[in-house]
């Protein structure tokens, strides 16, 4: 069979690893991102960070804030400010089911990573996520454990 051919224009720019750790994921949305020329820029280099942020809906629009996307260095003139609040683009459809999760039942929406698309445009994956409280972390933690122990049993044939 032939092989299925690699996308060039795909690359993850920054995962919030922590968020699948610390939250329960319930759903997942992709969604566009607002940004300035200089902070693509800085993207196409991997200068960022989205493991503090969160987004947020406020007055009728999705905003994501705190995260961390340095400054360009060769655009200094018109440069953009590292963690100011940026617009992210979704249906309003999609905006009103998150608005609902948020205020309603107590759900947050976590940034799961942030990537340039096939066509090469910043896309970022959201959550809407629950927080998990300390024992099921442990509970998670200690079925990885035993998923891995598992496979080092099957391996080693016993």
């Amino acid at each position: 069979m032939a092989k299925k051919e690699q996308n060039k224009n795909y690359k993850v720019i920054a995962e919030n690893r922590r968020a699948r750790y610390d939250y329960a994921i319930e759903s997942d949305l992709e969604c566009g991102i607002m940004l300035m020329g200089s902070e693509v820029k800085s993207l196409r280099t991997g200068q960022s960070n989205i493991a503090e942020s969160y987004a947020a809906v406020e007055d009728g629009e999705l905003w994501l804030t705190n995260a961390y996307i340095a400054p360009y260095d060769a655009g200094r003139t018109f440069g953009h400010e590292e963690r100011r609040k940026r617009k992210l683009l979704v249906k309003q459809k999609e905006l009103v089911r998150l608005g609902n999760a948020t205020q309603r039942e107590g759900m947050t929406i976590v940034p799961l990573v942030m990537y340039f698309n096939d066509r090469g445009l910043v896309k970022l994956k959201i959550a809407i996520a629950k927080g998990k409280k300390l024992h099921d972390k442990r509970a998670t933690e200690a079925k990885r454990d035993w998923g891995r122990q598992k496979q080092r049993l099957l391996r080693e044939g016993v």
